[in-house]
């Protein structure tokens, strides 16, 4: 992408989309009725339910970030959550560490062996099909490829899964969260790098809907990281995700979103 478009990052990604926390049990609503959407009635990784919301018992103490179309009439864009640890039980697993048990490298970093309030994991990441349709992206959550980056004759950029990645980092950071886990396909860092991101690998890969590497971020310094041309989308990002936490009063520190 040429420097010039990177440049206006920020006011090219609020003319088509708002991200902000799930504050609202409406919209927590939409969180899960995105993911069970591609999860499970397109992936099929989920069981299919009735009432077509995708939940697990990690929600209760997880903050989610919902992408919104910006121009009404808002449309359902994309959500991805970030999975706290349990304050009443601090030392109960976060789901990377059950699902890389036997693969992570404990000599780079032992997520155990850390302040507990200070870890999180980013996961359920989804996009709904009609904002992924080009080729490849259709057995993939949320995904970015090579292409996503376009050319400079063609440049393009990630919006909706940097944006949400950018949205968990913030929700995160807002948590007092110091060290960010997720569970990456194996290619990720490197598109994330191009941005300059510093996504760690931490183990050995997984199957998990594909196969997974257990990979972690810092939360404090990846603004300071990020390539210049990328901040204003990062800004962007947290004054939205500010605007939305003003509203409702504030940043509720450790509480998760109403179910």
């Amino acid at each position: 992408m040429s420097e010039s478009r990177r440049a206006d990052l920020g006011d090219g990604y609020k003319s088509y989309f708002a991200i902000a926390p799930a504050l609202e049990p409406a919209r927590v609503d939409d969180v899960f009725f995105i993911r069970h959407d591609v999860y499970a009635r397109e992936l099929g990784f989920e069981p299919v339910r009735a009432d077509e919301r995708e939940t697990d018992k990690y929600d209760r103490r997880s903050v989610h970030c919902l992408v919104r179309t910006s121009k009404e009439p808002a449309r359902l864009v994309g959500c991805a959550r970030v999975v706290l640890t349990d304050s009443n039980e601090p030392d109960a697993p976060l789901p990377f560490e059950l699902t890389c048990r036997n693969t992570l490298d404990r000599s780079i970093i032992d997520p155990a062996k850390l302040p507990r309030h200070k870890i999180a994991e980013v996961s359920r990441l989804a996009v709904l099909s009609e904002f992924r349709r080009r080729k490849g992206e259709q057995q993939s959550a949320a995904v970015i490829s090579d292409n996503d980056f376009g050319s400079e004759q063609q440049p393009r950029f990630p919006f909706i899964p940097v944006s949400l990645y950018i949205g968990a980092v913030a929700l995160a950071k807002r948590q007092g969260v110091e060290y960010l886990f997720t569970l990456t396909e194996p290619r990720l860092a490197e598109h994330f790098g191009k941005l300059g991101v510093h996504i760690i690998p931490i183990g050995g890969p997984v199957e998990h809907r594909g196969q997974r590497i257990p990979s972690m971020l810092r939360v404090d310094g990846m603004y300071e990281s990020l390539r210049v041309l990328i901040r204003p989308l990062w800004n962007t990002i947290n004054e939205q995700i500010d605007a939305a936490y003003a509203q409702a009063g504030g940043v509720p520190v450790s509480a998760p979103a109403p179910l």
